[in-house]
């Protein structure tokens, strides 16, 4: 059974940073590509980005290009999400998530975390 648990979520004022963690068990974490989703208030869940197998590959929504990098570390089945400039809209719900195969590509997510709550201050 696949387990994702997020942590690191927290309230930060506008121009600050925070570093979401999410470790994983369950299944072998380094063969499959991780992504971080978000739901904003009232808002559907959108991409945020995502990383292959090897952290060879990344991919970022465009709201957060340059502002967040998504890294891995395999040797302790955790993924992470580095957010510097925030911003309000960076507000919501952050998820993990993990594929079905080494890259994300087109594909959904097979398993999702919990969530933790991001909340930005103007």
């Amino acid at each position: 059974q696949v387990q994702l648990v997020e942590s690191g979520g927290g309230l930060v004022q506008a121009g600050g940073s925070l570093r979401l963690s999410c470790e994983a068990s369950g299944r072998t974490f380094s063969i499959y590509a991780m992504g971080w989703f978000r739901q904003p208030p009232g808002k559907e869940r959108e991409f945020v980005a995502s990383i292959s197998w090897s952290g060879g590959t990344t991919y970022y929504a465009d709201s957060v290009k340059g502002r967040f990098t998504i890294s891995r570390d395999n040797a302790k089945n955790t993924v992470y999400l580095q957010m510097n400039s925030l911003k309000p809209e960076d507000t919501a719900v952050y998820y993990c998530a993990q594929y079905g195969s080494r890259r994300s590509g087109a594909s959904r997510p097979d398993y999702w975390g919990q969530g933790t709550q991001v909340t930005v201050s103007s």
